[in-house]
């Protein structure tokens, strides 16, 4: 990891990766991007169209299951049932990411200058989220499958968090949630062997959180030279424990016992499953290196990191 003396970040906004661009700048080139690939997808998709017969609903290799001995003894029809309903899982953990993303937001935003194209950007990057949530939403009731709310305690957890988070904190989160399912699919709209829809809802999704992706990075990046180092410290310590949050509510068990799976017996392998832990070292590998570089997976927070099983 790169360091960076006290001295250099303060002197002209300069972090490990170099100096920070302009706040505005960026705004403005994000805005002007928005402009031109931004979509509807009640309009863009084909939500009438059947689904196809022998087409997964997310890559094989990406469904939690793959590999283990449990997936051996699956017939090809119940692992793809399977895939359709982690699909709608991760779809209900996307809603409830980015119900929480859209409130930080606008705490951030909230005494800053509305005219600013940072602000601007922050009103477009909602206006994204919310179709996000209603793309996804809609995706859960075309397939016929439950939504999959996190736990109760999950829930209320992140209630507290959007709470008391410091905005380097937010950011931290924000890319956490994007970043690996951004991953993943960019692995599934290409992939053939996909249902068409499911491709259409994840190409959609990929265009639009790059312009996300950028915004909390370089904000991040700033966030993380310019506030105190009580909030520094106190983002180390949150990022982690949000990651290992997320990594226990990315997959909600409730799939298995709905496929027809031991719950408890899918979930011990899972948890066993090398492929699975690279997987989703994997998909958070871009995102780690990025937070290691600027200096957020240091102390406790990188033990906590290590724990959720998405830093190696």
């Amino acid at each position: 990891m790169t360091t960076l003396t006290e001295a250099d970040a303060i002197d002209g906004l300069r972090d490990a990766l170099g100096l920070l661009k302009d706040r505005e700048q960026v705004a403005e080139r994000l805005l002007a991007s928005s402009a031109k690939h931004s979509f509807d997808p009640d309009k863009e998709l084909d939500w009438a169209a059947p689904f196809e017969d022998g087409k997964w609903f997310w890559p094989p290799e990406l469904v939690s299951l793959y590999g283990t001995p449990l997936w051996k003894r699956m017939g090809e029809e119940q692992r793809i049932l399977l895939s359709q309903h982690e699909a709608a899982a991760l779809a209900s953990l996307g809603i409830w990411f980015e119900l929480i993303l859209m409130q930080l937001l606008v705490r951030h935003i909230y005494d800053k200058a509305a005219t600013s194209a940072h602000v601007r950007y922050a009103l477009t990057e909602i206006e994204d989220e919310c179709r996000h949530s209603k793309m996804f939403a809609r995706l859960i009731s075309r397939g016929d499958t439950p939504w999959y709310p996190v736990s109760r305690v999950h829930q209320n957890l992140g209630r507290l968090f959007k709470t008391v988070s410091t905005t380097p904190g937010s950011f931290t989160a924000t890319l956490l949630g994007e970043e690996v399912l951004d991953w993943m699919q960019r692995l599934t709209f290409p992939d053939e062997r996909v249902q068409p829809l499911v491709r259409g809802v994840t190409r959609i999704h990929v265009v639009e959180e790059a312009r996300h992706v950028r915004y909390a990075r370089e904000e991040l990046r700033r966030q993380m030279v310019t506030a105190p180092r009580w909030s520094q410290e106190f983002t180390r310590v949150t990022s982690g424990e949000f990651a290992r949050i997320f990594s226990i509510a990315f997959v909600n068990p409730e799939v298995y016992t709905n496929v027809g799976l031991d719950r408890a017996e899918a979930v011990a392998q899972v948890r066993a499953s090398g492929h699975r832990r690279e997987v989703m070292q994997s998909g958070s590998k871009k995102l780690t290196d990025f937070l290691d570089d600027i200096g957020v997976l240091r102390g406790v927070g990188r033990r906590l990191w290590k724990a959720s099983g998405l830093l190696a």
